[in-house]
């Protein structure tokens, strides 16, 4: 399976960190090594000083697909989770400065933290889906998958143009404004609406 995340996806979080708004998704993958499941502890590695969170909401590929055109790309998923694209943020400064790939400082290992998946009948609109990310129960992050300038339709539709999607491949659709570091002992809870979907400790 793979792990597509898509980056620079909010307005507010791209000008956050000084970033251009892209013409087309920005792309990048993770290995499922990255995976972080079942509420497990995130434990902060020893190559970079300074881990941020961005929290997103995921989506679970169901069928196989290729060139997918995006008016039928709702057909391509039916499950929706939440997790968090952890970040090494001083080590991608510093491989953005020299113009190197960011795998380093975003898919290594424990990075891509995932939810169990309901499935996207719950939701009147997927693209209305409120979801939020507190840290010591207080609110650091809050989005709403409106605000995304590319759509989870759109997402699946330009992926597919590069990659062959397979079932239980996850898409990470992007972050809202609000990164931050995290630390030791930190405790993130991961809502949609106000349904719980992760608990973990940081160590």
């Amino acid at each position: 399976m793979k792990i597509i995340c898509i980056g620079r996806n909010y307005e507010a979080h791209a000008r956050e960190l000084k970033n251009p708004l892209p013409p087309e998704p920005v792309v990048f993958c993770k290995p499922d090594t990255a995976l972080l499941r079942n509420n497990n502890p995130f434990f902060i590695p020893d190559f970079a000083n300074d881990f941020h969170h961005e929290v997103e909401v995921l989506v679970r590929i169901n069928r196989l697909g290729k060139n997918i055109d995006e008016r039928f790309a709702h057909r391509y998923y039916d499950e929706v989770g939440l997790g968090i694209d952890f970040t090494a943020r001083d080590l991608q400064d510093d491989l953005r400065a020299k113009g190197q790939p960011w795998e380093k400082c975003k898919a290594f290992d424990g990075s891509a933290v995932i939810s169990e998946f309901v499935s996207k009948e719950r939701f009147a609109d997927v693209q209305n889906i409120d979801f939020r990310l507190d840290i010591n129960d207080q609110t650091r992050q809050k989005g709403n998958t409106r605000d995304m300038l590319f759509s989870i339709d759109a997402i699946i539709a330009h992926v597919s143009k590069f990659f062959t999607l397979k079932i239980g491949d996850i898409i990470f659709t992007g972050t809202p404004e609000g990164v931050g570091s995290v630390k030791i002992n930190d405790r993130l809870k991961g809502y949609i609406g106000d349904e719980l979907f992760f608990d973990f400790l940081v160590k």
